[in-house]
């Protein structure tokens, strides 16, 4: 089949052959298709959907879901390990503080009998370890945190009485701070206020009205007296030897740097300052930096 053109311009009658005339009626009716999808289909979301678009939907949820499931496990774990390098900070202070010594016992390799190997008969039938489920995966880390707690709880108190029985115990900061009562559960690994994540609190909160008076817990000398974007109006107080408090969110401070105060003095006034929900004291004991628990210094009141 052939097509013939006539134009007034042209001197002759222009032909096409059949190969021609399919390529001109197939690039007619390809041309409107691929404008449509040019303009319809924005770019980005095939650079974004990529092979996900391509696969069922079925799929697609089971990937979300084991997705969703591996971060949460591995937020669990990394604060595990927070946890962990907080006890191993915990077990350093106390040794320098007991003045702890690795000596040889009956175990020592020197001391063993002769021919005997140093590592000790192991054996039993070869049974492989089967993978864990995600409920036996949940449970091993629920217990592994509870398990760290307790030695986390255990390692307080024995540091609380290390100190009480080193030459630093006439300067431990044991008066509360406050005449209120404290959040019993302020210390420790808590759901965060303000963005809802598990964070770990340094302090105690004990809540009471704007103006209540904050007393020094020791006798010291005023390091900081300042305002702070997360403390509000600060006050730090260095009883020497690296112990320190920290009494935080004040409406008003009553004492300046390089001041002297003693235990029981009037040293801020609680108030709602810095990243707080509301009124109340948050009150920090520190040794080198590292921050205990104040409950385990806490023996009598301000009269």
């Amino acid at each position: 089949m052939n097509i013939i053109l006539v134009s007034n311009k042209l001197a002759k009658a222009k032909s096409f052959s059949t190969a021609q005339t399919v390529a001109l009626v197939s690039g007619l009716v390809l041309l409107p298709v691929l404008l449509t999808l040019l303009f319809i289909t924005p770019p980005s979301n095939i650079k974004q959907q990529g092979v996900k678009a391509m696969l069922p939907p079925q799929l697609k949820n089971s990937i979300i879901s084991s997705q969703v499931h591996l971060d949460a496990y591995a937020k669990e774990l990394g604060e595990l390990q927070a946890r962990m390098m907080r006890l191993d900070a915990q077990n350093e202070r106390l040794s320098k503080l007991a003045g702890d010594k690795v000596k040889p016992g009956k175990d020592d390799v020197n001391d063993k009998p002769a021919g005997t190997s140093d590592m000790p008969g192991r054996g039993g039938p070869l049974v492989y370890a089967k993978p864990l489920t995600e409920p036996e995966l949940q449970g091993a880390i629920a217990d592994l945190a509870k398990a760290i707690d307790e030695r986390d709880d255990y390692l307080s108190v024995l540091e609380a009485k290390v100190l009480q029985q080193s030459v630093l115990k006439g300067m431990l900061p044991n008066a509360s701070p406050i005449q209120a009562a404290y959040n019993s559960s302020s210390y420790g690994w808590r759901i965060d206020p303000f963005n809802g994540n598990k964070a770990f609190h340094e302090g105690l909160d004990f809540t009471a009205n704007t103006g209540t008076p904050i007393y020094a817990a020791a006798d010291g000398i005023v390091v900081a007296a300042e305002q702070t974007p997360d403390y509000g109006n600060l006050v730090k107080v260095d009883h020497g030897s690296g112990l320190e408090t920290r009494y935080a969110h004040a409406s008003r401070l009553l004492v300046k740097v390089g001041e002297r105060v003693v235990k029981g003095q009037k040293i801020a006034e609680v108030g709602s300052t810095g990243r707080s929900t509301g009124p109340h004291l948050h009150y920090e004991i520190r040794l080198n930096g590292n921050a205990l628990d104040p409950r385990k210094y806490l023996h009598k009141n301000i009269s």
